[in-house]
């Protein structure tokens, strides 16, 4: 595993298929908004559920004019696509599955002995920059209370 970004670090752009097959490029969001990028290791999971659900119950919190959401994970588009439908997901489930795990692995935070991203997020701002970032281990359900104090800042 490579260290995982840090604040102040520009994020590596990428394109990946979203739940419905559209490709979503992290770039075309620069000068536009601000983008939490949520890693997250496997669709189906307890946790992972919770964490995305909290999303999907705040949404408001997460995708507005000023942020972009993309949650992030190594299954297959297929996954993404029953699991959003299952759960009411409508923001972007990205699916880094091939190159298995390359846009995790750039941000610092594949775990390459379980095939999956550790529970990273990361706050960007317009042009790319980490403002805010905070690395869980898989089993580890992550706090987002410091996610929406870091945008409120990053938003005033």
């Amino acid at each position: 595993m490579t260290t995982p970004l840090s604040v102040g670090d520009v994020a590596p752009d990428f394109t990946l298929k979203d739940q419905n097959g559209q490709d979503v490029t992290l770039s075309s969001f620069r000068g536009a908004k601000n983008v939490v990028v949520v890693f997250y290791p496997f669709a189906f999971s307890g946790i992972c559920t919770g964490e995305l659900c909290e999303i999907r119950d705040n949404l408001g919190a997460f995708v507005s004019d000023d942020v972009q959401v993309l949650a992030i994970s190594t299954d297959h588009m297929f996954s993404q696509r029953a699991w959003a439908d299952k759960e009411g997901y409508f923001f972007p489930l990205l699916s880094d599955f091939w190159p298995h795990g390359a846009v995790a692995e750039s941000f610092g935070v594949l775990n390459d002995k379980a095939g999956a991203a550790l529970r990273g997020t990361f706050l960007l701002d317009r042009e790319g920059v980490v403002r805010w970032t905070l690395i869980n281990e898989i089993g580890q359900g992550r706090d987002f209370t410091g996610y929406h104090e870091a945008l409120r800042e990053l938003s005033a």
